[in-house]
């Protein structure tokens, strides 16, 4: 029994158990499946999912995954027990680390029925999501909460929140970009992981997303926006950088429709090559371990076709993973909530 000690799973999207077929398939079902993911009434995302999209997408989607896949697993896993063992490490007895996806493996439910069986005192949750979203932070906060309300005893749970405007945050992802010289490309581009419009409104549903002014000064509304927290990232981290008006952007990547976020960052660096930008430094900070969209998506889908385009080089910035000054903000996060 661990009546002193406390529990610490640290929550990340997912990732098939393989590339093949079969195991990305599972995974697509599990994470489209989920409403937080896909807000259609039941029966239409059953039917959109499970008929259309999955049968069609799985096995381009697996081709992407053997891409990615490295000869330690999925990145994502491997990132997330580095930090796990790191912050092990600096922490001590007094606190065990655990690592859960929200869709596959280790999953939640798992995760959290052997922290029940070991009856920790308390129990510190920390979704790895910079930015709020009711797709990743809320459904991932939902799952824990799902577990624990079936425990005769519930002990003390905390959760941590977005932490995109942290200061350690802000400085660790700008180190990184420094260490690309960002000054030697013609443009930077921030580019986020999209979400649908829909999504956006129902947080401030009196306020149209697409007349939202967010894009220049973190409106009071916007607390919980993912479209104003990004924007206030960008402008964090363009000012902590010292990059001037023009020699940067902000885009959103990987939509499932057009009615998502834009503008779309495939778009934008075809719209930048065309008009003779010929070096380009994409980073992510919505992503604090790489993943398909960082790897793939950026970068060899997307400066494929910025060459296509006519652009040179694009080089993308490599996400915080298990940095120094990663492990440091997640320690801040835990020891002050």
């Amino acid at each position: 029994m661990n009546s002193n000690k406390t529990a610490v799973v640290l929550i990340n999207v997912g990732t098939p158990d393989s590339p093949s077929v079969g195991d990305v398939r599972r995974y697509l079902f599990e994470f489209l499946n989920d409403p937080r993911v896909i807000d259609l009434p039941w029966l239409l995302r059953k039917i959109l999912v499970n008929f259309i999209i999955v049968p069609f997408r799985a096995p381009k989607s697996a081709m992407l995954y053997k891409l990615l896949w490295t000869g330690k697993g999925s990145p994502l896993i491997v990132n997330g027990n580095a930090v796990k063992d790191k912050l092990q490490e600096k922490f001590g007895g007094n606190y065990s680390f655990f690592i859960a996806m929200r869709y596959a493996n280790p999953n939640i439910r798992e995760v959290m029925e052997r922290i029940r069986k070991e009856a920790f005192s308390s129990i510190i949750v920390v979704p790895m999501f910079p930015h709020y979203a009711s797709s990743s932070t809320g459904t991932a906060i939902e799952a824990v909460m799902q577990q624990v309300k079936r425990w005769t005893v519930v002990p003390e749970v905390k959760f941590i929140g977005q932490f995109y405007n942290h200061p350690l945050f802000i400085d660790a992802f700008a180190d990184r970009i420094r260490s690309y010289q960002p000054e030697r490309f013609d443009h930077v581009l921030f580019s986020y992981h999209g979400l649908p419009l829909s999504h956006i409104n129902s947080v401030h549903p009196s306020i149209d997303c697409q007349n939202c002014t967010c894009n220049l000064k973190l409106p009071d509304h916007g607390k919980f926006c993912y479209k104003a927290t990004t924007y206030e990232t960008t402008r964090l981290l363009a000012s902590k950088l010292g990059l001037t008006e023009g020699k940067y952007s902000q885009s959103f990547q990987s939509r499932l429709s057009d009615k998502w976020l834009k503008p779309y960052s495939d778009k934008v660096l075809i719209g930048k090559a065309v008009e003779g930008v010929k070096s380009i430094l994409v980073v992510a900070p919505a992503f604090v371990s790489d993943c398909l969209e960082t790897t793939v998506e950026i970068g060899i889908d997307y400066r494929k076709q910025f060459k296509d385009a006519g652009g040179e080089h694009l080089e993308y910035v490599e996400s915080l993973n298990d940095m120094p000054a990663w492990i440091d903000l997640l320690k801040d996060l835990i020891e002050k909530v």
